[in-house]
């Protein structure tokens, strides 16, 4: 009764071990979770005011497909003013967040038996709506010691790639693109005649470096598709409120898509999307220097127990080589049951990352150095 395209989808291990550690917390147990990318911290206040406001005032109808015309100017005009991006707001959609932006394009531009390109390890869902799609992944090696950032892979590229994934700051690594890693991207894309989804969700969370969005390269704004949200630089998970910027004949198609499914985001939710990016900003950026502190406080303690990890230029996690005490899944296994640490096998973001943990330091100082305790006991 299951449908083939279902069948070639795992399911999704990042959600899977805080399933588990979440039961054991049910039952009384302390677990200390580092599986979720998830910041701990609460929406600003002024974006709360502004989503209240909206919704008192009746804003509460459907709203246009694209999304509401106020938020779609502001995300074109920051498009232009932060990143550089030649954008109209008549090329923005708005999405219920940036994940289902990121499955709207891969249902519409890749076909079956498409080639799409990771850079390895790559956010687990990636590869599964490349799989819903019909296509099939084509992982990209990266080396840790160089930060997980591509070198040249032109190797990879064959008559049935159609698309390359970008994603900077990086989700497993923390990862930030230079930018002659983005130039390479950019001229074998246009080489090969390649699309680019550019995923930029991290790009405030970073930490001494600058971030460049692939799309404002020469020749890229019409074979790039930029993918941003307001989960991650402004504490708004559970609003689920994300977009994309499409040159005009991709938008069309996801346009399509995204009416025939979700219809539109929620009216209400885009109203503090928009206070969100024409508010105050403070907020975000004492965001990051807290990051910023916790990252510091994590590296520092995993050289102290000897584990080998590369200390991360953004977003907000960890990726860790435990190869010295088994793959990644079995010390993943051993610190959740053993130190009840939840973090994530590194095979989950795919096959380079079997000796890897992903630990995501979205949580409090006292609650990593009490992970970190924790922790040297069972390496010990």
């Amino acid at each position: 009764m299951t449908s083939a395209r279902l069948k070639r989808v795992e399911e999704s291990a990042t959600i899977r071990i805080s399933n588990i550690a979440n039961q054991m917390i049910k039952e009384g147990t302390d677990v200390i979770n580092f599986s979720l990318g998830e910041p701990d911290f609460d929406t600003p206040k002024n974006i709360c005011d502004a989503a209240v406001k909206a919704m008192y005032e009746g804003q509460t109808h459907y709203a246009p497909s694209a999304g509401i015309p106020e938020l779609r100017t502001a995300i074109a005009e920051k498009l232009r003013t932060e990143n550089k991006l030649d954008v109209r707001d008549t090329e923005v959609l708005v999405t219920p967040g940036a994940k289902q932006a990121i499955f709207e394009i891969m249902m519409g531009v890749l076909n079956d038996g498409d080639q799409a390109i990771l850079f390895d390890p790559a956010w687990v869902t990636y590869d599964a709506c490349i799989r819903f799609a019909g296509a099939d992944t084509v992982w990209v090696p990266t080396n840790p010691e160089k930060g997980f950032i591509p070198e040249d892979f032109s190797e990879y590229i064959n008559s049935k790639t159609r698309m390359i994934v970008v994603n900077t700051p990086g989700n497993p690594t923390g990862g930030v693109f230079s930018k002659k890693a983005l130039k390479c991207i950019s001229d074998l894309a246009i080489d090969h005649d390649l699309l680019v989804i550019s995923d930029e969700i991290y790009e405030k969370i970073i930490y001494d470096k600058e971030h460049i969005s692939l799309g404002s390269f020469e020749g890229m704004q019409d074979r790039t598709i930029t993918v941003n949200g307001f989960s991650k630089a402004y504490a708004m998970t559970g609003w689920r409120l994300g977009y994309l910027a499409a040159p005009p004949e991709i938008f069309k198609l996801l346009l399509k898509i995204h009416s025939h499914s979700v219809s539109s985001a929620t009216t209400f939710v885009q109203y503090g999307g928009l206070e969100a990016l024409t508010g105050p900003q403070d907020k975000v950026k004492a965001m990051v220097e807290r990051f910023k502190m916790r990252r510091d406080i994590l590296i520092n303690g995993l050289d102290n127990i000897g584990i080998k990890c590369k200390r991360p230029d953004g977003a907000f996690y960890a990726f860790a080589d435990v190869s010295e005490y088994g793959t990644g899944s079995e010390v993943a296994e051993m610190l959740l049951r053993e130190a009840h640490v939840a973090v994530t096998p590194g095979i989950a973001f795919g096959p380079s990352g079997k000796d890897f943990i992903r630990i995501s330091y979205a949580t409090s100082v006292d609650r990593i150095s009490e992970a970190l305790i924790r922790m040297e006991k069972v390496f010990e």
